[in-house]
């Protein structure tokens, strides 16, 4: 235990250290060292899929599930796609430094809000080790450096990917310690982390409930969570039908084991009898196994019966929840008491109906025939995301560069004294 103490201790302290230096790198520097992180990690393919298999191997003795393991999984395809995200996070806007707006006061004094890096950033995840080259490719373009926990079933992909990052770091004459990995699964180390207020500045946490409890339970340091994701789509009377199913199937099937994945359907009452047997034909051919409601099963028969444990499902798996509603203020009844607060659609041709729902629907992102699946800080253009926060506060959807920057105040005077 105090081993695991003492170096969680020595890490955040090391953190805080290079924090300081973080902060005043230039915009050439940050961007050299994640082009040098990028080239790394394909230098470095055959070592980091060697560290994954492991990481699969496990996952199959567990018995996890296909989608869990598709989510863990890596390939050469996967890892050019971790390298673009950092090379296009290279590419954007410097948050740091700039200064959006200044204005005068009537005694003269010229006042400015400049953003600034956050500091020192601690990361608590779970599976997906993709996350672990996003979170530092961010962190660092940000000015920040993070602290990394990831998983247990990602340990040995995780390991791998810190210790490239880190090496090009040094490279590129950036800190190694903006790069700091806990490479302990044992949850021991969360706790100690959780307990350094005086020199961690922020935990984000992506996980499940059981982990963002664990961690907002037992600590000071402010907490942005990403943890249930429960997505919703509503097909109203009016919806082009091809464009409905082609947009659902997506949402549900194209990769049903993360975050932005479509869980329960809604259908309105007078599209189902039409809508809902061409759109089971489609989730059979995608083994999407359905439960639905008394009316979602007159149309659909061989549907398993949903029960108030499925509209609270987040399933990141294929299996899909259906709803016949009324009308669209059903539908936002239903929202409104299962959503986590992530993404939710319509799918309507109707476009008073469009803006009705894009008022009345107190998520995230909501959108307007299109597919939750783009819920995700690269697609928004973002470079790649630390997470999706689906509170309210600083950060909400996706968690991009100007999410990990704070503000200060700059005042510019000329010998003015307040009277």
């Amino acid at each position: 235990m105090m081993d695991i103490e003492s170096e969680v201790k020595r890490i955040a302290e090391d953190a805080r250290k290079a924090s300081r230096k973080m902060a005043v790198l230039s915009s050439a520097e940050k961007d050299a060292a994640l082009n040098n992180m990028a080239r790394e990690l394909t230098a470095n393919e055959q070592v980091i899929l060697e560290a994954n298999r492991k990481d699969l191997s496990a996952a199959g003795e567990k018995g996890l599930s296909s989608a869990m393991i598709d989510r863990l999984a890596l390939n050469t395809d996967r890892i050019e796609g971790m390298a673009q995200g950092l090379r296009e996070v290279a590419a954007l806007p410097d948050p740091v430094g700039d200064v959006p707006r200044m204005w005068k006061r009537p005694n003269g004094l010229r006042i400015g809000r400049m953003r600034v890096p956050i500091g020192v950033i601690g990361f608590i995840y779970e599976s997906r080790p993709n996350v672990t080259v996003d979170a530092a490719g961010l962190c660092l373009k940000a000015g920040n450096v993070v602290i990394l926990r990831g998983g247990s079933e990602a340990i040995n992909s995780n390991t791998a990917l810190a210790e490239i990052l880190k090496k090009a770091c040094v490279a590129s004459e950036v800190p190694e310690e903006s790069v700091q990995f806990i490479n302990t699964t044992d949850r021991a180390a969360v706790m100690e982390m959780l307990k350094l207020d005086d020199q961690i500045d922020l935990i984000v946490t992506r996980g499940g409930p059981e982990l963002v409890r664990i961690v907002t339970d037992n600590t000071r340091i402010p907490v942005i969570s990403h943890d249930k994701c429960l997505c919703h789509i509503y097909v109203a009377e009016d919806a082009d039908r091809a464009l409905a199913r082609k947009v659902v199937l997506n949402a549900k099937a194209q990769r049903p084991g993360v975050c932005n994945a479509l869980e329960t359907l809604l259908v309105h009452k007078t599209a189902a009898p039409d809508f809902l047997p061409e759109m089971a034909s489609d989730f059979k051919s995608a083994g999407v196994e359905m439960r639905g409601c008394p009316l979602t099963r007159e149309f659909i028969p061989d549907a398993g019966e949903a029960s108030e444990e499925d509209w609270n499902s987040e399933y990141l798996d294929l299996i899909i929840s259906i709803k016949v509603v009324e009308d669209m203020e059903e539908a936002y009844q239903h929202i409104d008491r299962y959503s986590s607060g992530l993404s939710e659609a319509i799918i309507t041709t109707d476009y008073d109906k469009a803006m009705d729902f894009l008022n009345k629907v107190d998520s995230a992102a909501v959108y307007v025939n299109a597919s939750t699946r783009f819920t995700d800080g690269g697609e928004f253009g973002l470079g790649a995301e630390l997470g999706i926060g689906t509170g309210k506060l600083h950060a909400r959807g996706p968690m991009g560069l100007e999410e990990l920057t704070s503000y200060k105040y700059i005042i510019f005077g000329q010998g003015q004294i307040r009277e």
